[in-house]
């Protein structure tokens, strides 16, 4: 009877984590586009819209916390060293990135935008090896 509540635990914790990540990415979407096509670069609806994304970041944190502590040892290893491994390479290959900017090396800007989908290609192909790598 434990392991099928702990599983429905799971299973909650995982819904409550989806809905604290699409509302975060969705107000990270109204914060970015608001100002050109909703209130014209009105600073104080910018900041409004910037504070809602921060606080719905948190709570996307704190969902991200809460699931972690109901996960099993090995899942926890799994996505520890997952996280582990893509902090590392947005660290050296965000700063990397920066540098090519700053010596211009590259014609464009360093945009952040490519740094977060290096972090995420990365954690999801971490999460991958560790989940094979364990089977």
């Amino acid at each position: 009877m434990k392991i099928k509540n702990k599983n429905e635990q799971i299973k909650k914790a995982t819904k409550n984590l989806a809905l604290w990540t699409l509302l975060w990415v969705s107000s990270l979407a109204f914060s970015t586009f608001g100002p050109k096509f909703l209130w014209e670069q009105n600073t104080t609806w910018s900041m409004l819209a910037i504070l809602l994304n921060t606080a719905l970041g948190a709570g996307m944190i704190w969902a991200n916390i809460k699931h972690l502590t109901l996960l099993d040892e090995l899942q926890q290893k799994i996505q520890l060293d997952a996280m582990g491994i893509a902090l590392g390479i947005g660290i050296v290959g965000g700063l990397s990135y920066s540098t090519l900017d700053i010596a211009n090396v590259i014609s464009g800007d360093a945009e952040i935008g490519f740094l977060v989908m290096l972090i995420s290609v990365s954690y999801i192909i971490a999460i991958l090896i560790g989940k094979k790598r364990y089977a």
